[in-house]
């Protein structure tokens, strides 16, 4: 078929929750959200006020350095609240839905006549613009750059992700056109697969892309792990990145003119009764599903992977770049001599201090203790077992805590985003909040760039 690629670092790690293959109605949601903190480097200019009527494709704010990309809202009905932190800075645009919904039409027209420049207006207009990221940095793209190549990754790796392959089941058409679309944007598109599927996926039939098959443990469904393999990012050099769900919403947006963001996720983790798909409308309120989750303890309600998501709580609002709500238990409890304590020897450890790594395939429930405070940032090597990546993720971390611009440079800063050095935090001794460390790196890299 294509080329296969063997990732031989990493980490699988095998939770309890993961979601059954069955589709599920929910309820009808009360709120819907779209929030600035999900795009990263952004300014919101809001551009409604409560009471406001919008519809699906309506702008609730733009963002003050690039004023033509609009972040739009996901249904039709009426902004309920203005959602403000700290200095008054935009946390959220809560909109309450109508019964039924309407949304901004759009020209529809043929996309293989079409200009780049037309394209790229269309998805501006459409409000889809958001849904292409660049890298480096992780940011919403820049429609006057032109990237070198466009990476769709066709399979999430992380513990409890939803399987691509059945979120997208009945839309291969729609997908198909969402490729003719960034096929305007840029010569090279490339569409990463697993192998375990690869030849079965709905992915198989699509043209117009280039298709690459990884093999190997996570992080190898990781866009970052895909583009350092294919095509590595060199400084003043910039790739886009986009979800395969967002292709379909391009599709949808150039074949009926609408902007529609209902996808298929996952509700998953050892907190959830039965484990299985919904389809959603794209900022749903999390508490639409809390009649499926267990009610015996305190859980975490995570929008998105448990490496990578975000706490959002009960009452939050899943990311616009999630497909997966997972429930796990807080980290609450405390144990009597810690990690010395010999009955923990059923626990999952990745640096086998336990018992697990003789049972490969057995299911763990883990909460959100990191089982001890941060320590001394010594070399330890754990990192570089779990990161299939040429780059020294230590001597990074290090730079960025140091500010060293030019460090950070040659160490790697523009090919990594903090999903690829989610494992490193996971296995870290040190507890270092590895994460938190590289954003705070890029955002020094975009201000001083």
């Amino acid at each position: 078929m294509s080329n296969v690629i063997r990732i031989r670092k990493g980490l699988t790690l095998s939770l309890k929750g993961k979601a059954e293959k069955v589709l599920s109605k929910l309820p009808a949601a009360m709120a819907y959200a779209l929030k600035p903190g999900d795009f990263p480097h952004l300014t919101p200019h809001l551009l409604v006020g409560e009471g406001d009527e919008v519809l699906a494709g309506t702008p609730l704010f733009n963002d003050k350095r690039l004023p033509e990309i609009r972040y739009v809202s996901p249904v039709s009905g009426v902004v309920s609240a203005i959602v403000r932190g700290e200095k008054r800075r935009l946390l959220a645009v809560v909109v309450k839905p109508s019964a039924t919904q309407e949304y901004v039409q759009h020209n529809v027209a043929d996309v293989s006549a079409l200009s780049r420049e037309q394209v790229i207006s269309l998805l501006l207009a459409g409000g889809a613009w958001p849904f292409i990221r660049q890298r480096p940095y992780g940011t919403v793209a820049n429609p006057s750059d032109a990237p070198k190549a466009i990476f769709i990754s066709g399979f999430d790796s992380a513990p409890l992700a939803p399987d691509t392959d059945f979120t997208l089941m009945g839309e291969a058409a729609t997908f198909q056109k969402g490729i003719e679309v960034l096929r305007k944007l840029s010569d090279k598109l490339y569409l990463g697969l697993s192998d375990e599927i690869a030849a079965t996926s709905i992915f198989h039939k699509i043209k117009d892309v280039e298709k690459i098959v990884f093999k190997g443990p996570h992080p190898a469904g990781n866009t970052g792990v895909q583009i350092h393999h294919i095509s590595p990012i060199n400084k003043g050099e910039k790739v886009w990145t986009i979800d395969p769900q967002h292709v379909i919403a391009i599709g949808r947006l150039a074949l009926r003119g609408v902007y529609d963001v209902s996808k298929v996720i996952a509700l998953a983790g050892s907190e959830v009764k039965h484990p299985r798909y919904f389809r959603i409308i794209a900022g749903v309120a999390v508490s639409t599903v809390s009649d499926y989750v267990n009610t015996s303890g305190r859980c975490r309600y995570i929008s998105g992977s448990v490496l990578t998501g975000a706490n959002v709580g009960a009452d939050g609002y899943l990311g616009f770049y999630d497909n997966a709500i997972t429930v796990v238990p807080e980290g609450d409890k405390y144990e009597f001599l810690g990690w010395a304590n010999p009955l923990r020897q059923h626990r999952y450890s990745a640096s086998r201090s336990y018992l697990s790594w003789m049972f490969p395939y057995k299911e763990y429930t883990l909460d959100t203790n990191i089982n001890g405070g941060e320590r001394a940032f010594v070399l330890t090597g754990v990192y570089e077992k779990v990161l299939p990546m040429d780059i020294l993720p230590v001597y990074l971390l290090k730079a960025i805590l140091a500010g060293d611009i030019d460090r950070m440079e040659q160490l790697g800063i523009y090919e990594v985003v903090e999903e690829d050095l989610a494992l490193c935090e996971f296995v870290c001794p040190s507890k270092i909040p590895v994460q938190d460390i590289l954003r705070k790196g890029i955002d020094l890299m975009i201000n001083n760039g």
